[in-house]
């Protein structure tokens, strides 16, 4: 009885983590729990669907000229490569780079200054920008609610045609959360499904001993924020997350980006100063500049040598998911999305 009982308690724990994602969204063997709470906004593939109609669709901007996907490129992981920072309406440019999205749900800041802390709001801040969108969300909504494509989309997901911000932002929440990468030879490695080269493992080693403190397994980041040492852009004059909290302990920290599918996401750093992965190891090795706020872990310089360079970036490649990358449920949805000009 006692172990009937057991085993009963075994499969309702299982069950329980399995829903706490969704079946269109399922956690990778070992990683850590998400930090978004699902419960609250239920997977849906509707919602996804009007997610990525949206995160495709230039409705978002003033002019029409704009969308999320015209900073975040599929094929890049999510970024873009063609510049350093980020272009909005009117050919205006940012002063940051666009940070690469996946793995969204496992954080609990988004921006590389932290400026928003839940990801069905984040949206908002592209909008706003004079930079980037130039638009306000109740026109976006009043944009919507003229729209027939998305009064059916929106029946499809909530049995009526109410469109309202609070839908349209966790519908695009739905879709982003949904873009999770954890298929490269770095994890077919991790489930003993295939090895490293000598190379390769050289470079895992190499870097376990010298970047986990910030760029953590599995997902390689920490989440957190932290100066690594750029010298401050003398135009851009950014400060990082000090902005934000206008606490001087703050200067120049910037949330710590993942390196998985860095191979597709170059530029690198906040204001994409670097193209290439050897400069940005260049970097850690001889070019980091000592102030107030330096990460403790960067006090001192990497040693790293010519080979052990080449064979840290092999590794590094190993964290590429084509997969993820090439997926054609993340691609524009020309299945779905009409084009609209309407303003």
């Amino acid at each position: 009885m006692k172990k009937i009982i057991y085993i009963l308690f075994i499969f309702f724990v299982g069950l329980v983590s399995f829903q706490s994602i969704s079946p269109l969204m399922q956690q990778p063997k070992g990683w850590p729990k998400p930090q978004y709470n699902f419960a609250e906004n239920k997977l849906n593939q509707a919602k996804i669907n009007i997610g990525r109609a949206l995160f495709y669709d230039a409705i978002l901007s003033k002019d029409s000229t704009i969308s999320c996907a015209s900073c975040h490129l599929s094929y890049t992981a999510f970024t873009h490569v063609d510049h350093a920072l980020s272009h909005g309406i009117g050919d205006s440019i940012g002063k940051r780079n666009s940070p690469a999205l996946m793995n969204l749900a496992w954080q609990t800041s988004f921006m590389w200054d932290g400026a928003v802390n839940n990801i069905e709001v984040q949206a908002l801040a592209p909008l706003h920008d004079i930079k980037e969108m130039g638009e306000n969300i109740t026109h976006v909504v009043e944009k919507l609610n003229r729209s027939p494509l998305y009064q059916q989309l929106f029946y499809q997901a909530y049995k009526d045609s109410i469109i309202n911000s609070q839908r349209m932002l966790k519908c695009m929440a739905q879709f982003m959360l949904t873009l999770v990468s954890a298929n490269s030879k770095y994890d077919k490695v991790m489930k003993q499904q295939e090895t490293f080269t000598a190379q390769e493992k050289n470079g895992y080693i190499i870097f376990k001993n010298n970047c986990t403190t910030c760029h953590t397994e599995p997902l390689f980041t920490n989440t957190k924020f932290a100066n690594n040492g750029l010298p401050i852009d003398t135009v851009l004059k950014d400060f990082g997350r000090m902005k934000i909290t206008n606490n001087a302990a703050d200067s120049l920290l910037f949330k710590v980006p993942t390196l998985r599918n860095i191979e597709y996401s170059f530029p690198y750093m906040h204001d994409g100063r670097f193209k290439k992965l050897s400069q940005v190891i260049n970097h850690y090795t001889n070019g980091i500049q000592a102030s107030a706020t330096l990460s403790s872990a960067l006090k001192k310089p990497i040693a790293l040598s010519a080979n052990d360079k080449v064979d840290l970036i092999a590794f590094l490649l190993t964290l590429s998911d084509k997969e993820f990358v090439f997926n054609p449920k993340h691609q524009y949805p020309k299945e779905i999305l009409i084009p609209t000009k309407e303003k």
